[in-house]
């Protein structure tokens, strides 16, 4: 007999195929989810695969700011997440009102605007270009000389960029909740633990936790980098949901979840509001969609189409 799960997914793959839809996953998803998408990766890669797919449904499991990347790119496209309410605390870090009332109190500085891709569609509107952790350096090294840079909405991110491009910024005060609960007395005991192992960090972590880290890295470099480097033991310092794919990619290595001071796990409590049966009413209802105001995903589209253009 076969399982609830199992005709859960023949499910979803039924629904996949007669509604034309694509299942693009953000590497911070539940397993489950990850093994049932036709693509698994970071927010550039998917923001690749969002402009490039013939589907007629993208069905984003991820937070809402992807799925509103994949409309903005993708205008004609039904663009449906499992859970409306998936959000992001960076997101949250950077209301679109508070930006633009910001860049008119000074907009004698005429600055260079670079949003992290973890930023509304608002957000996204009022920038220069966007950049994400796998190509923030590049996008920064290719900002204009003569004007200043504000980096929104991730200070970790922004300071790290600084300290690899040597570019200064000014940096607003967002960031990611799950990645500041990694500490430098948490990443230490770990390391006391595995004393031959070597870390790989997300950037969105705090500078103290940056500096403990063999690598530092996007979610999808961290991929290359544990199948590359010379060493058995890896404690990986990012959102949990990142280990399901190392795991699956590299089998060979003993894969360690970086800890918080709180617990030996680190669940974005957003990304795991997505589930399997979220995903399969997405896809039966095509709902819930994201929907664009005209003039906002407009000016988004063109620092977005910047970012892909400049990532070539």
């Amino acid at each position: 007999m076969p399982s609830a799960a199992l005709d859960l997914k023949d499910a979803i793959l039924q629904l996949k195929k007669e509604k034309n839809a694509v299942i693009l996953a953000h590497n911070y998803q539940t397993g489950d989810i990850q093994d049932l998408a036709d693509y698994v990766g970071d927010s550039l890669g998917l923001a690749y695969k969002a402009k490039e797919t013939d589907a007629d449904v993208i069905c984003f499991c991820g937070v809402h700011f992807m799925a509103e990347t994949a409309k903005i790119v993708n205008p004609s496209k039904t663009v449906v997440l499992p859970d409306k309410d998936a959000g992001c605390s960076l997101e949250e870090s950077c209301p679109g009102p508070e930006l633009e009332a910001f860049l008119e109190a000074n907009k004698e500085k005429n600055y260079y605007v670079i949003a992290y891709i973890n930023c509304s569609a608002h957000v996204k509107a009022l920038c220069d270009v966007i950049c994400t952790s796998g190509n923030a350096i590049r996008i920064v090294d290719r900002a204009p000389k003569d004007r200043p840079i504000l980096f929104v909405p991730d200070a970790n991110l922004g300071a790290w960029v600084m300290e690899k491009t040597g570019r200064k910024m000014d940096l607003w005060k967002g960031s990611c909740y799950v990645h500041v609960e990694f500490t430098r007395d948490s990443i230490n005991r770990i390391k006391k633990e595995h004393p031959d192992a070597v870390v790989v960090a997300h950037p969105e972590c705090t500078q103290a936790v940056r500096l403990l880290a063999d690598e530092v890295c996007s979610t999808e470099r961290m991929v290359t980098y544990c199948k590359e480097v010379d060493a058995q033991n890896i404690i990986v310092v990012t959102e949990s949901g990142m280990l399901h794919r190392l795991q699956k990619e590299v089998p060979n290595k003993n894969l360690i979840p970086g800890p918080t001071d709180k617990c030996a796990c680190a669940d974005c409590r957003f990304m795991k509001m997505n589930t399997l049966e979220k995903l399969h009413d997405c896809l039966a209802n095509l709902s819930p969609q994201v929907e664009l105001p005209e003039d906002i995903r407009s000016r988004a589209e063109a620092p977005l189409l910047r970012m892909l253009e400049q990532s070539k």
